[in-house]
């Protein structure tokens, strides 16, 4: 019997329970006040609750816990959506963020990567209706 099947029965799995998306993502950092001002400032993404330890920031569809860690300046492997990179770029220049990556065409769409205040990579990709690989 699968356990999710209490019956017992003949169960057949189609796409029940596989992932649909990626609800969050953890991004370490050394200070919380700074970790939030930089992802609430400079992004934009609304604080949804802060305390010592961890908080939690959040921009439409995307929601990023920031929590201390001793382990800062990793690359996270996190892909924002945006709706140009170019624009991003742009306005991270005039904040003097740090760049890992100018924006550059993929075959999954135009990103770029830039450094939070811990040294975090972060990267960022623009949204497509449809990708054609």
């Amino acid at each position: 019997m699968p356990l999710g099947d209490p019956g017992g029965g003949n169960f057949v799995y189609t796409s029940e329970g596989l992932p649909e998306s990626i609800f969050m993502a953890a991004v370490p950092c050394g200070n919380i006040g700074r970790a939030v001002s930089f992802y609430s400032g400079l992004l934009s993404m609304d604080v949804l609750y802060r305390n010592e330890k961890e908080a939690a920031v959040r921009r439409n569809g995307a929601t990023l816990i920031l929590k201390i860690s001793e382990q800062t300046g990793v690359d996270t492997g996190i892909f924002l959506g945006v709706g140009n990179p170019y624009d991003l770029h742009r306005r991270l220049t005039d904040e003097g963020v740090v760049f890992v990556r100018d924006p550059m065409r993929s075959p999954l769409g135009v990103y770029m990567s830039f450094r939070d205040d811990d040294g975090n990579v972060i990267h960022a990709i623009e949204m497509k209706a449809e990708l054609k690989l």
